[in-house]
């Protein structure tokens, strides 16, 4: 018997045609970072992913213990390296434990996978990141969605819960779309009055915020507070991969149960030693922390003035909320050739009506370039109005 094959490249251009037609089509483009553009779009906050202390350490780290890891932590790619690194990120986040994953986004599927069932009740945030609507979806645990940064409205969710589920409260620490920052201690005391546990991913806040840099939960929200803590280290702390912090039981439980710990290679070990450098660098120079908090601010009060719509962030990630997907893209493709890289985002990222460009600030930036930042919005603005 034949079979038809040919429904399948008609399934993926019906796809590809309405998304083109949506206008929600995504293309890459081929950056340089040896390029014109300034980068406005990253995640590098603290401009240490091209530190040449870092790219030494990595250097070090492969010419010491190879290229890869070689096998997955339970086999033998679990080296003295990645040993170290998570003690150092349980010191930094006041855990007594900590667990490496391959990236955030397995960090938050394996967690979840491995904490949750179909019986697990759990709460999320409605603007957590996808990985984490995917971290329950995986494990067969339906997710109540509560208002974003809406207490009462999370409380009263729980009050409908069955009395004898475990319970799961779920949300970004700094919501990655809207640079907000979730209120840790409300979430926390929630948790308490109605037996949740509270699992946190600070993945835009670890590095940035804190008094160590430790993030918007790290030491000052003790482990009976947010007893589940993520964390990444692509971000401020320019390298790759992601931790998950906690309980020594904690812990022990991901290292048995969490399937993409369990079943991949281990993260390359020179990657683990550029990330020990970020985090010596890290404890030596907060300056880097106070002049990207020294950025914000000034780009706030200038976009302010110049009438911008900005989302009410203080963290890096500071949202111009523009509505329409069509209009935001005609801002990036005017910012594209002013020489700024800045973010286009729309629809799924985001909900229907709220496109946006989202503008990302780093102590690696001058203020020259924050001046040129500015004034081609300004320029952008001016002509929108004129037309």
């Amino acid at each position: 018997m034949d079979v038809d094959n040919s429904r399948w490249p008609l399934r993926l251009a019906e796809h590809a045609a309405a998304r083109r037609e949506s206008g929600l089509w995504r293309a890459r483009r081929l950056h340089s970072h040896d390029g014109p553009l300034s980068d406005f779009a990253g995640n590098d906050y603290l401009g240490l992913a091209r530190d040449p202390r870092l790219a030494e350490a990595q250097a070090e780290g492969a010419r010491r213990h190879g290229a890869g890891a070689g096998a997955s932590h339970l086999v033998s790619g679990h080296l003295a390296v990645h040993e170290a690194l998570e003690r150092r990120l349980a010191e930094l986040t006041g855990r007594p434990a900590a667990l490496l994953f391959s990236t955030g986004y397995m960090a938050n599927l394996g967690t979840l996978q491995a904490l949750c069932d179909g019986h697990t009740q759990v709460f999320q945030d409605r603007l957590n990141h996808a990985s984490l609507l995917d971290g329950a979806a995986l494990a067969g645990a339906r997710s109540r969605r509560f208002h974003h940064g809406d207490l009462s409205d999370l409380s009263r969710l729980l009050e409908r819960a069955p009395r004898d589920a475990l319970r799961l409260v779920v949300s970004d620490g700094v919501f990655s779309m809207d640079g907000d920052v979730a209120d840790i201690a409300g979430l926390s005391a929630v948790c308490a009055d109605h037996r949740a546990w509270l699992m946190i991913d600070d993945a835009h806040g670890l590095g940035v915020l804190g008094e160590h840099g430790d993030g918007c939960v790290g030491r000052a929200h003790g482990i009976d507070e947010v007893p589940v803590l993520v964390g990444t280290l692509g971000k401020a702390l320019g390298t790759a991969g992601a931790f998950v912090a906690g309980s020594r039981e904690l812990i022990d439980h991901l290292i048995q149960f969490a399937r993409p710990y369990v079943y991949t290679t281990a993260q390359p070990p020179a990657v683990a030693a550029a990330t020990l450098r970020a985090l010596d660098i890290l404890a030596a120079e907060p300056e880097r922390r106070h002049r990207l908090h020294d950025h914000v601010a000034r780009f706030r009060v200038e976009a302010a003035r110049l009438g911008l719509p900005l989302a009410p962030s203080t963290t890096p990630i500071q949202p111009l909320v523009l509505g329409d997907s069509a209009r935001v893209m005609r801002w990036a493709a005017a910012l594209h050739e002013a020489g700024l890289l800045v973010g286009a985002i729309r629809e799924p990222t985001v909900p229907r009506g709220q496109a946006r460009l989202r503008l990302t600030l780093s102590a690696a930036h001058s203020d020259a370039e924050l001046d040129r930042l500015l004034a081609a919005l300004a320029r952008r603005q001016d002509a929108e109005n004129a037309a």
